[in-house]
């Protein structure tokens, strides 16, 4: 397949900036996602690459082929680019077979039937030839749409916000199945999402943009315990920032006390830094010198999410099994686990 590769990409609408400098590659075969709140300019980046946006400035390249630059605009019909879209765009009046070979009807019968074959063995839904899209789930849908977009084996799939008109408990479940049919037909891809459980479920790498700018591209478990800056850690996963001062080089004076981490580089003594304390970074316990107040707490089955109220009133987040109940206003004590602290100088972003 293709490696993606965006160089310094910057768009413009006029005078309006929505993507600024845009550095990002995604290697041969790996599932890449731009992840974000709306507005970011993750769709912008999306359509740039498709070829229904020119860029400003920088280069996106394709398989060592240059297909966006400001010199440079291969028409969309010529990047062999597929697409998947959240209303999955089937047409109602074709049969499943009509709507898979609708990009390749240049082909003859017997090779159309072998590849409608070949794909709906891939998504699962062998003997689906003859069937309409109204006669599937809205799974079953997005499966064959994804087989209709894979059908004429293009360099590069794109994925925009395919899983949004699902249930929320089918979402992830879905993901992790396109994933698993992507991964067996060896395919380069993206995904749009502003859902991190979705990106997390399908995505190698993320990329978290924030008013068109790429705030950090790597793995969801990097982003998740080694944010580069505060919205990043505020909007990958839940947790709490806490004020700090830099004591030395592992060492931060908190609300809480000392509490040990890695110092970025450039602080120094005194330097005003934020603490990420994830709620699995807590244990209540029966006894310990730290306390909080339970401000409010929600039921998830096998566990409770607790807010605890610290004396400045800000606030941290705690899970314990659910047998382990607190009442909302009662004081409890709590350790932390200071191995995942993540330490952050003061306005990173």
């Amino acid at each position: 397949m293709s490696k993606l590769v965006l160089q310094n990409i910057h768009i413009e609408y006029g005078s309006n900036a929505v993507v600024h400098d845009v550095n990002l590659t995604v290697e041969d075969g790996q599932i890449g996602c731009l992840l974000g709140p709306s507005g970011c300019g993750k769709t912008t980046l999306l359509r740039a690459i498709a070829g229904f946006e020119p860029v400003t400035r920088g280069t996106i390249t394709l398989k060592d082929q240059v297909i966006s630059a400001p010199d440079v605009h291969l028409p969309p019909e010529k990047r062999n680019i597929g697409m998947v879209f959240q209303d999955y765009a089937l047409f109602p009046h074709l049969s499943i077979t009509d709507n898979i070979t609708f990009g390749i009807r240049k082909q003859s019968g017997k090779d159309k039937a072998k590849r409608v074959a070949e794909l709906l063995e891939l998504v699962n839904l062998p003997g689906y030839e003859k069937r309409y899209p109204h006669e599937l789930s809205g799974g079953q849908q997005q499966r064959i749409a994804l087989a209709r977009a894979l059908a004429p084996q293009p360099r590069l799939l794109l994925l925009d916000e395919p899983f949004g008109s699902q249930d929320v408990e089918l979402r992830e479940m879905l993901a992790r199945e396109v994933r698993d049919i992507l991964k067996r037909e060896g395919m380069t891809a993206i995904l749009v999402t502003h859902d991190q459980h979705e990106a997390f479920a399908m995505a190698d790498e993320i990329g978290v943009l924030q008013s068109g700018r790429l705030q950090q591209w790597d793995t969801g478990y990097n982003l998740y315990h080694q944010p580069v800056n505060q919205f990043v850690a505020g909007f990958i996963g839940q947790g709490a920032l806490i004020a700090g001062t830099v004591f030395n080089h592992d060492t931060v004076s908190t609300l809480l006390g000392a509490v040990r981490g890695e110092v970025p580089l450039e602080c120094q003594p005194e330097c005003p830094v934020d603490v990420l304390i994830r709620p699995d970074d807590l244990r209540l316990v029966a006894d310990a010198p730290r306390k909080a107040k339970v401000v409010s707490r929600v039921f998830r089955g096998a566990e409770y999410l607790y807010v605890l109220g610290l004396q400045d009133n800000s606030q941290l987040l705690a899970l314990a099994p659910s047998h382990q109940e607190y009442a909302i206003g009662e004081t409890v004590c709590f350790e932390l686990d200071m191995q995942h602290l993540v330490i952050l100088r003061r306005n990173s972003i």
